[in-house]
C-alpha cells in the first residue's frame, strides 16, 4: 500500500501547526497589571511603604517583578519638584515589594513605579496616590 506523498505532509503541517497552537501560553495585556498600596497613610519621617503587584484579572498578586524606576514626590499637592529619596528593601512575602523613603512633611504624596513582569512585554506604569501625616 503506497500512500500520496503531498496528503502525508499536508497531515504533518495541519498536526504541526495544531500542536504549537497548544503550546504557546496566553499572554495577558500589559494593563492587566496594576500596583496597589498596601496602606493608604504614612507618618513624617522614615517610612517604609509596601506595594502589591496585582493580575486585575484574577485579584492574584505578581511575584517576581522586576522594578526598575522609582520615584516619590508630593504632586498631590501641587508640590513636583518636592522629591524624596527612596530605596528597595527586602520583603518577607514574595509577593510584596518594599521601600525605604524619607517622607520630609505631611501632605499628599504619589508613588512612581514602573516594572517588567515575567512572561510579558512592554512595561507596566504606575502612579500611587497616599496621605503622610505627623
Amino acid at each position: 500500500m503506497t500512500r500520496n506523498p503531498i496528503a502525508r505532509a499536508l497531515v504533518a503541517a495541519l498536526l504541526g501547526a495544531a500542536l504549537s497552537g497548544l503550546a504557546r501560553p496566553a499572554l495577558a495585556d500589559i494593563k492587566d497589571y496594576a500596583f496597589e498600596l498596601t496602606g493608604k497613610e504614612a507618618r513624617v519621617g522614615e517610612a517604609i511603604l509596601a506595594v502589591r503587584l496585582v493580575d486585575k484579572r484574577t485579584g492574584k498578586p505578581v511575584p517576581d517583578a522586576v522594578i526598575f524606576a522609582r520615584r516619590i514626590d508630593m504632586a498631590p499637592d501641587g508640590m513636583d519638584e518636592m522629591i524624596s529619596k527612596i530605596e528597595p528593601i527586602p520583603s518577607p512575602e514574595p509577593d510584596v515589594y518594599r521601600f525605604r523613603a524619607k517622607l520630609s512633611m505631611a501632605g499628599g504624596w504619589r508613588l512612581s513605579l514602573a516594572a517588567k513582569v515575567q512572561g510579558e512585554t512592554g512595561t507596566v506604569e504606575d502612579r500611587l496616590e497616599f496621605r503622610v501625616v505627623k
